[in-house]
């Protein structure tokens, strides 16, 4: 029988990672550059509408905000990076959020990349994938609006992808295809983390 996402509800959003939930529920974080689409593959992942604030203006979520799924895990939605209208001082204060998340929580258990499917690789995103190298995070990619593209184009965007991370990674992490209008990718990323919840629960 395929899990499946019975009940997802917003708990808390704030600034400091010392003040996230202290129940040590497992966490899958999701983190892009502003406008990658990652409030609606949220909102898609949970079927609930509203569920992440979707916006138009690149650059509003600006907290760590926390979704409990099935009342046993954490959808995690982060800063979007690499919004170049930000004052310098904004874009310090998110950069100081997203790296005391990621560094210091234990909770997390895995973190999404989100990557538009719609462009060729981006320094941005290559650079902040090889910061999480360097300091040992694991990390899973998801290309977003799927849709927006023929298979043709998707597939070579994909595989441009694949051969630039290939320059510098002996191995490359997961990959997911997505697509929050077509709910394209949304089984495999559920069964994926539900994968994970279960050796979790094994191991404890």
């Amino acid at each position: 029988m395929q899990e499946e996402v019975k009940s997802a509800k917003f708990v808390i959003s704030n600034t400091d990672v010392k003040k996230c939930p202290t129940d040590g529920f497992p966490e899958y974080a999701f983190i892009g550059r502003s406008n990658v689409g990652k409030s609606s593959l949220i909102n898609t992942l949970t079927q609930v509408n509203g569920l992440a604030k979707t916006s138009s203006t690149p650059g509003k979520t600006l907290c760590i905000n926390h979704f409990l799924v099935n009342e046993e895990w954490y959808i995690v939605d982060l800063p979007g990076y690499g919004y170049a209208k930000c004052s310098k001082d904004a874009r310090e204060k998110i950069r100081k959020i997203i790296e005391g998340y990621i560094l210091n929580r234990q909770a997390m258990t895995l973190l999404f990349v989100l990557v538009d499917s719609r462009h060729s690789p981006q320094k941005i995103d290559t650079e902040f994938m090889a910061w999480l190298g360097e300091n040992g995070v694991p990390f899973s990619i998801i290309f977003t609006k799927a849709d927006k593209l023929g298979k043709t184009k998707l597939d070579a965007n994909i595989n441009s992808y694949r051969r630039k991370l290939l320059e510098e990674w002996e191995e490359l992490p997961p990959m997911f295809v997505t697509s929050s209008e077509n709910k394209t990718g949304r089984a495999e990323l559920l069964k994926y983390i539900f994968d994970i919840n279960k050796s979790i629960k094994t191991e404890k």
